[in-house]
């Protein structure tokens, strides 16, 4: 079971109202955040996560936990027919719709706001379905994970892209240092969330990386599961298929 952690301690709300609250709260500075603390990277991690899903050709994808929906626009060059995009966060539904409108894709890329572990969409509907930085945020994992597995078609693939721990004790140190002092200080700063960013470290070290997720993720009912670390271990991207 993944370990309850939320971003504010003091309140009495459960962690899906919780995590709804701060990315509301920080919505005007996450795609700046993202970018700026992760170097630019993020992107490269995003196109490397699309590109799992390049020998499939899905044409209809569902983007799950989408924020402003930055993966959905990866997606894109898989010339899919139609991306749903839903995340729990109003705020962040807003700007992405404002970036859609901006890239006239709005045709394409459908963003609405919902619960990802109370799917709007029936059985066996998405040919595959991304979720980047979004698992670890689930109030309840495992009903998470089921609800992709029953929403995604037989034979379809899910791809996500989540933190991870890193094993080298040099990169590990840096890690560690970067995540607890100077990401919450910055993100603080920018922000104006006192606990968003601390959060984050908190909730990637509570978070069942590796072999522990791979045996949920089978648990949900994915078949073929794999795990592929990238940037020495900082993040990974896990597949399975239905």
């Amino acid at each position: 079971m993944q370990e309850k952690v939320t971003p504010y301690k003091n309140s009495s709300l459960g962690k899906k109202h919780q995590v709804a609250a701060m990315f509301n709260n920080i919505a005007w500075r996450y795609d700046f955040l993202n970018h700026f603390l992760s170097f630019g990277i993020d992107t490269y991690w995003r196109k490397q996560t699309i590109r799992v899903l390049e020998s499939e050709h899905p044409k209809l994808i569902l983007d799950i936990a989408t924020g402003t929906a930055d993966l959905a626009f990866a997606a894109m060059k898989l010339h899919p027919e139609k991306i749903f995009g839903v995340d729990i966060s109003s705020d962040m539904i807003s700007i992405g719709r404002d970036k859609i409108k901006k890239r006239k894709l709005q045709q394409t890329i459908e963003l609405i706001e919902s619960d990802s572990e109370n799917l709007l969409f029936e059985d066996n509907k998405f040919d595959a379905i991304t979720v980047a930085f979004g698992v670890r945020n689930f109030e309840h994992l495992e009903k998470g994970l089921r609800e992709m597995y029953r929403v995604l078609r037989p034979g379809g693939t899910v791809v996500i892209l989540e933190f991870s721990k890193p094993k080298n004790k040099l990169v590990k140190t840096f890690y560690h240092f970067y995540s607890t002092k100077i990401c919450p200080m910055i993100g603080k700063a920018v922000s104006k969330d006192d606990a968003a960013y601390s959060y984050l470290y908190e909730s990637v070290e509570a978070f069942p990386e590796g072999g522990d997720f791979l045996r949920i993720f089978s648990d949900a009912g994915f078949k073929q599961v794999t795990c592929k670390p990238l940037t020495f271990g900082v993040v990974s991207i896990y597949a399975g298929k239905k």
